[in-house]
C-alpha cells in the first residue's frame, strides 16, 4: 500500500470516529449527518447532584478495556516500547506542549522517560465497524481525583485486537 493510500485510510478512520464523537451527537436521533446509522453512543450517566464535578466511570467491553489495561500495565512499567506496541503502525500521540508524535518509533521517543502509577477510567464510547472512540479520565491510583482526560481514537484490522490509532490527553490544572 503507498503511503498516500495509507493516510486517507488513516485520515478516513480518524474522521469517522471523530464523526462518532462529534457530528453524530448533533444530528437528528438515530442519524448521523452523513445519513449512516451509528451505533449507540454509550455515556455514562450524570450523578444525582449537579454541582459534582466528577463524571461517574463507564464499564466497556472486554476488548475496549484492554486497550485501557494494557495501556496502564505499559505506563506502570515506564515501557516505550511496550507503550508503542499499543498503537496502529502510523498511530498519533498527541501531548499538551509538544509536537504530534506519528508511527511507532516517534510514540516510542515520545514516551521515553515517561511512565509510573496510572489508573485509566472511561467517561463515553462508541465503536463503528472497525473504528471508536473512547473518552476517558486519568489519575495516578484508583479513587484518587482525575488528573486529566483523554481521547483514544481506535481501529482494528478485520478480527484484529484494537490498537490505539490517536491518543489525545491532558491535564486538568489549568495554565
Amino acid at each position: 500500500m503507498n503511503p498516500r493510500t495509507i493516510t486517507r485510510l488513516s485520515l478516513h478512520a480518524l474522521l469517522v470516529a471523530a464523526g462518532l464523537a462529534a457530528g453524530c451527537a448533533t444530528a437528528a436521533p438515530g442519524q448521523c449527518a452523513t445519513g449512516s446509522t451509528p451505533a449507540p453512543v454509550r455515556r455514562a450517566e450524570p450523578r444525582a447532584s449537579p454541582d459534582t464535578p466528577i463524571l461517574p466511570s463507564l464499564p466497556l467491553p472486554a476488548e475496549l478495556d484492554r486497550v485501557l489495561r494494557d495501556y496502564e500495565s505499559a505506563w506502570g512499567a515506564r515501557s516505550p516500547t511496550a507503550l508503542a506496541s499499543l498503537f496502529t503502525e502510523d498511530g498519533f500521540v498527541l501531548q499538551p506542549g509538544r509536537l504530534p508524535a506519528r508511527g511507532r518509533d516517534e510514540i516510542l521517543r515520545a514516551y521515553t522517560g515517561s511512565g509510573g502509577p496510572l489508573a485509566l477510567r472511561a467517561l463515553a464510547y462508541a465503536t463503528e465497524g472497525d473504528v471508536g472512540y473512547i473518552v476517558g479520565a486519568y489519575t495516578a491510583a484508583a479513587g484518587q481525583p482525575d488528573n486529566g482526560k483523554f481521547i483514544l481514537l481506535v481501529r482494528r484490522a478485520p478480527g484484529g485486537p484494537w490498537k490505539i490509532a490517536a491518543d489525545m490527553d491532558n491535564g486538568n490544572g489549568r495554565r
